[in-house]
Formats: C-alpha cells, sequence, structure tokens
C-alpha cells in the first residue's frame, strides 16, 4: 500500500512538473527552435543524472542485448517525442496541445490490451474517457480555425503515438535495470537523436537571455531527469494504462499555472472540464487491479496494477 500511495504521489507530481512545461517551452520557442530546445534539455538531464546514480550507487552498466530496446524507447520518447510536441506547441496553443495528449490514456490501454493480452476492469476505460471529456471541455472553448492548426494537431498526434510506444517499450526494462538507469540511458539517446537535428537548426539560433536559460533549465532539471523519473517509477508500480491516466492532469496544471503566471481568465466550461479531469484520473486509478492472463500469454508481474 506503502508503494502505491508512492507512485500515486509520483504520478500527481509529474503531471504537474509537465504541466508546467509548456509555459515555459513556449518562451524558450520563441528564441530556440525546436529540437535545439531538446538537446539543450536532456544536455542538462544527462549531466544531472549521472552524480545522481553515483551517490545512488546505482550500476549503470547496460547489457548489450537490451541496447536495441532501450535505444528504441530512448529515441521514442525523447528524439521522436519532442520533435512532434515541440514543434506542435509552435502552432498551437497549451491548451490545444493539450487536447491531443489527452489521448495518450486511451490509446495506451487499447496498445495493452491488444498487444499485452492485459484486461481492465470497465471503471479504467470509463475513468480515461471522462478525463478526455473534462480535457476537452478545458480547450475546446480556446480552438479556432487558424491555417497552422492542422499541421499542429498533427505534430501533436504523433507525439501522442510515440509516447504510447515509449511506455511499452520501457515497460520490460523496468524488471531488469533500476530508475535512474532507465532514465539515464533513454535521456542519452534520445539526445544522441536530437543532436543532428539541433546541428540542423544553428542557423536559426539566437542569443540567449537569462529568462530563456533559465527555462531551459528547467526543462532539462525537472521535466526531464526528474519528471522522467518519476514517471518510470509510478509506472513500475501502477503500469502504464494507469499512470499514463494522470497525464490528463498536464492541461489542467497549464491551464491553472496560465490564469496565475500569464492572467488568462478561466471560463465555467473549463473549470467544469478540469474537475470532470481529475475525477476522470481517481476513477481510473481506483478501479485499477492486476490483469489476467491473455491469449499472448503475457500475465500479470510483481508490480501490481495494469501493466
Amino acid at each position: 500500500m506503502d508503494k502505491r500511495r508512492s507512485a500515486l504521489a509520483y504520478a500527481v507530481a509529474v503531471s504537474v512538473i509537465w504541466g508546467l512545461s509548456f509555459l515555459s517551452t513556449k518562451v524558450a520557442i520563441a528564441v530556440l527552435p525546436a529540437m535545439t530546445i531538446a538537446a539543450a534539455r536532456f544536455v542538462v538531464a544527462v549531466l544531472l543524472l549521472l552524480p545522481l546514480a553515483f551517490a545512488a550507487r546505482e550500476d549503470l552498466r547496460l547489457r548489450l542485448r537490451d541496447v536495441p530496446v532501450m535505444a528504441a524507447s530512448g529515441l521514442m520518447g525523447v528524439t521522436i517525442y519532442f520533435l512532434c510536441e515541440n514543434n506542435g506547441i509552435a502552432l498551437l496553443t497549451a491548451s490545444e496541445s493539450s487536447l491531443v495528449i489527452a489521448t495518450i490514456p486511451v490509446l495506451t490501454m487499447l496498445v495493452e490490451r491488444v498487444v499485452c493480452g492485459t484486461r481492465l476492469r470497465t471503471g479504467c476505460y470509463v475513468g480515461a474517457l471522462l478525463s478526455f471529456a473534462g480535457v476537452g471541455l478545458i480547450v475546446l472553448p480556446s480552438l479556432g480555425a487558424r491555417a497552422s492548426a492542422l499541421a499542429g494537431f498533427l505534430y501533436m498526434g504523433g507525439a501522442a503515438a510515440a509516447w504510447v510506444a515509449y511506455a511499452l517499450l520501457t515497460k520490460p526494462l523496468g524488471r531488469k535495470y533500476g530508475r535512474i538507469g532507465i532514465t539515464f540511458w533513454q535521456s542519452l539517446f534520445g539526445l544522441l537523436g536530437c543532436l543532428p537535428f539541433a546541428v540542423a537548426e544553428s542557423p536559426a539560433w539566437k542569443g540567449l537571455g537569462l529568462t530563456v536559460a533559465l527555462n531551459v533549465l528547467y526543462l532539462g532539471v525537472f521535466c526531464s531527469a526528474a519528471g522522467y523519473w518519476l514517471y518510470v517509477s509510478a509506472m513500475d508500480t501502477l503500469g502504464a494504462g494507469t499512470t499514463s491516466v494522470f497525464l490528463n492532469l498536464v492541461p489542467v496544471v497549464s491551464v491553472g499555472a496560465a490564469y496565475f503566471l500569464l492572467g488568462e481568465r478561466l471560463g465555467a466550461v473549463s473549470l467544469a472540464g478540469g474537475t470532470i479531469a481529475v475525477g476522470g484520473v481517481y476513477l481510473a486509478t481506483a478501479s485499477s487491479r492486476r490483469p489476467t492472463v491473455g491469449a499472448s500469454g503475457v500475465g500479470a508481474s510483481k508490480r501490481g496494477g495494469p501493466e
């Protein structure tokens, strides 16, 4: 029970951290191109994770046979995800971006059901759908017809698909490696994938002011290093499907932060959407249970929760 409570706390914490990341990315992307921001934040993350692993006495050695899966998870969860998300945020508002990201829990559960034979209670699906509906109520009032909107939504759809792949690729790694080790290697492989894009963007680099530098540091220290560690830790106990449901809190945090930091007003519909989203998260979490063995032969692990 204590382990589950800690995992729930980690999931909420990472939702708050990543919710604020939309604001930091908005500030930074006005000066730096999309993949330059991604590369910079993961340089910070990798440099931070090395001494953290040493202090925690965690073995960072990676078995050769696990390199393909670890590299694929890093490329999906870092390179492809931020290639899509950062370009999407540049074309959309934070709220519009969050609408597509809100599909991640439903997509993850459906893919787990098909690929892993995972069985979930009806409440998990109902909670995920409620969360999606709540996020929809938050963002729908701000949607508008713009020439850039279609491309922005396509980018965010790609980000959602990349995150589902990342979550499923990371699941088996949790049985073999520590949390810091997984986060370090995924960050490193993802960074290597970002570098060619960042170099190609070098002609568009502008002067880096203090405000942008602080936002990039926030993205690197909290959103990348700490955030990925918290997400992997939560997923290790709750499973990919239930943990991803908490991502519906991200747009709630983003809208709330925009209200307090940018002075944006929240309408009654947005407030109602936030309430429904939080209620959906609670329902999905409370309804979660250990999966049964499916046709693929994949059964429950020792971690508990739907995986």
